[in-house]
């Protein structure tokens, strides 16, 4: 029995349940019809103009996002609007649209518990903390200063850079990872938990003094760096329950339009 677009959404929502979701946040479908047959699949970070026309390139009609297209109301669809652009295409194209966002974020084993072992966690070690948004906690297996794990995580997430606003000699093994951007209400919760270093993809100037007030060191490493092991691991897991269907990752963001 050939696989279905509801197939796929339907799994999505098993594991990462839309309910989670943030209420300021729009995951789902947000282009084409669930009943469609698919037989190829792109994931990206983003709907991107590149995605788009790796779903053309590839014959996918479903695109699987992190980040949604649409949030809040639509004011126009017109191609002189990037959202408006990147929907008509879509639509011209019969390519459905799903995005798992927030609700993807709070669901440890396919999103930060990836990242953490990503970069190096003592896998028994990973757990979430209490009154946290998401993340995970986690150890390394020895102790290492704060530049040589700005290096391992440059190496790890195959990343443009890090910054932090510690001194590189300082040393850490217990680090608390959000992959996206750091929540400042989770400052408390990781320093509860004894955290020597937070790792997140954006980390306001403000919080990072905070973080460092309290005793935590912090390393920025890159939104889109920390969320594309969400994505890619996505892809592994999809192509296992779906063995029928191709997927396809697009990482780029360059314009084709």
């Amino acid at each position: 029995m050939m696989t279905r677009i509801k197939d796929i959404t339907d799994f999505m929502d098993s594991i990462c349940p839309p309910e989670t979701a943030e209420s300021w946040d729009n995951p789902g479908l947000m282009t084409g019809k669930r009943d469609e047959k698919v037989t190829s699949v792109v994931l990206s970070l983003d709907v991107t103009s590149a995605a788009i026309t790796k779903c053309k390139k590839e014959g996918a009609n479903l695109l699987l996002t992190h980040h949604p297209l649409i949030f809040g109301g639509i004011d126009t669809v017109s191609m002189e609007d990037t959202n408006g652009a990147l929907l008509s295409l879509m639509i011209k194209n019969d390519i459905a649209c799903y995005a798992v966002h927030t609700n993807l974020d709070k669901a440890s084993e396919y999103s930060n518990y990836v990242l953490a072992r990503k970069l190096g966690a003592v896998p028994e070690s990973v757990k979430e903390l209490e009154d946290c948004a998401y993340g995970a906690y986690y150890e390394l297996p020895e102790e290492v200063t704060l530049g040589d794990y700005m290096k391992t995580i440059r190496e790890a997430l195959n990343g443009t850079g890090t910054i932090s606003v510690n001194s590189k000699e300082n040393r850490l093994r217990k680090v608390f990872v959000q992959g996206g951007s750091f929540e400042e209400d989770d400052i408390p919760a990781v320093v509860s938990s004894g955290a020597d270093l937070v790792v997140s993809g954006e980390i306001k100037h403000h919080v990072t003094v905070l973080l460092a007030h309290k005793g935590i060191l912090s390393i920025i490493a890159g939104h889109n760096a920390t969320e594309r092991v969400f994505v890619e691991n996505l892809k592994n897991v999809l192509e296992e329950k779906f063995p029928d269907v191709q997927f396809f990752y697009e990482p780029g963001f360059e314009s084709v339009l």
